[in-house]
């Protein structure tokens, strides 16, 4: 059998097939299609209707109430409505309203797992790559088909082994790897094939940190974004209540040595934090490169950047310090689950202390949804995007950072290197 790439290799246990090669055109069992208020059952509903048929399996099926929540006008109430009615009525197991955002809540509760095949409606799906799990974003339409079949079709993707070296030092992120990465290969780099991240920095990295890695391979403009799974995925997973998380086969989930991929190698050791400049992520270089550009607004929010371990880094560098004057500082835990962990251990009295302003647990700002942001600000955020508008401020000029690097310029006011605070 030839080798084949962790990418290769789920495919192929998805497709019932020994082996397959990039270029394969296959129709692959979905094992969880998940959605959200905003591109599922307001959607989904009249289609599934007009078709005259159900869901094919309804506990493969997890919808999360994220994006309208909290309802902040009639077309928020009706869109959140539509979703609350259509999972009663489908009388659906894995309903998550209001508890966080869909890329966090969905691992936090276990239901991706290493060697499965995913689909979600949104961009940043990829998410769940981070656990071994071949998983897309795709659009309405092709959610119907799966919701109705319980299948897709995929063409195997040729893979992009992104190999960190060495170790990553104290302030620098896993987001600062993808911001440099997509400043080296641009938003389109990733050609709609499968990355993979591997090396002995990404599997230092704790399973909160792979996330962001895949979560973010959506803006290198790749189908997937994989880490192969561990013995710290195998933790995770028993912390979210996985009852086989011990006996899971993640030996089989990893690319063969000799298998073909491009191959690219990078220095953990020698990246520094990185800032994405108005209006692409692909706008990225070190912060040292920065002039000190004054911020009004400092976000920290998002599945790529308000997790428990992205609160706890902005609390490293806010302890003891107050955000500076004319600076409004938000932040918005990624999950209840985050925030309840973060209060407990006392993460986010320093936040408060600190002078944030404690936003709900949905994606909010990222989206553009809440009115959050002024117009003609300058904005720092931990968010993945900063297109133009993204963020609902038409104006506003929006600068992509780690927490760390979010929270240093709360600090300062502008611009400033999270590892001078950290010292």
């Amino acid at each position: 059998m030839p080798a084949q790439t962790l990418a290769q290799k789920l495919l192929a246990a998805a497709s019932g097939r020994d082996a397959v090669v990039p270029g394969d055109i296959l129709t692959c069992r979905v094992d969880l299609a998940m959605f959200h208020d905003s591109s599922g059952p307001r959607r989904l509903k009249p289609m599934l209707e007009a078709l005259g048929t159900g869901i094919w399996d309804r506990e493969k099926v997890v919808l999360v109430m994220d994006h309208y929540v909290p309802e902040a006008d009639d077309e928020s109430r009706r869109i959140v409505r539509i979703a609350r009615e259509w999972a009663v009525e489908q009388s659906l197991p894995h309903v998550y309203d209001s508890i966080g955002i869909c890329h966090v809540v969905v691992p936090e509760h276990g239901h991706i797992r290493p060697g499965m095949l995913c689909v979600g409606g949104d961009s940043h799906s990829p998410t769940g790559g981070a656990f071994g799990a071949y998983m897309f974003g795709v659009g309405s339409t092709e959610m119907l088909g799966v919701v109705a079949t319980g299948e897709i079709w995929v063409q195997v993707p040729r893979t992009l082994m992104m190999r960190w070296d060495n170790a990553l030092t104290p302030g620098v992120t896993a987001k600062d790897m993808m911001l440099h990465m997509i400043g080296r290969f641009g938003m389109n780099g990733g050609n709609y094939q499968a990355v993979e991240f591997c090396g002995d920095a990404v599997r230092a990295l704790s399973m909160q940190e792979r996330m962001t890695l895949s979560n973010m391979s959506a803006e290198i403009g790749s189908q997937v974004g994989l880490v192969a799974p561990d013995e710290k995925t195998v933790a995770y997973l028993t912390q979210a209540g996985v009852a086989d998380a011990a006996g899971l086969d993640i030996a089989h989930w990893q690319s063969d040595p000799d298998a073909a991929a491009e191959r690219y190698d990078f220095d953990a050791a020698t990246l520094a934090p990185h800032v994405a400049a108005p209006h692409s992520p692909a706008n990225s270089r070190p912060i040292g490169d920065y002039e000190p550009v004054p911020m009004q607004v400092a976000y920290i929010g998002a599945c790529t950047g308000a997790k428990l371990e992205d609160l706890r880094a902005a609390a490293q560098v806010l302890k003891g310090r107050h955000v500076a004057a004319g600076v409004t500082l938000m932040v918005a835990p990624a999950s209840a689950q985050a925030q309840q962990k973060a209060a407990q251990e006392g993460t986010m009295e320093i936040l408060m202390q600190a002078g944030a302003q404690l936003l709900p647990n949905s994606c909010g700002a990222c989206s553009g949804y809440g009115g959050s942001i002024p117009e003609g600000a300058n904005v720092v955020a931990s968010t993945a995007r900063n297109f133009q508008g993204r963020m609902g401020a038409r104006t506003a000029q929006v600068y992509l950072a780690s927490p760390y690097t979010v929270a240093a310029a709360a600090v300062a006011g502008r611009l400033a290197d999270p590892r001078d605070m950290l010292a």
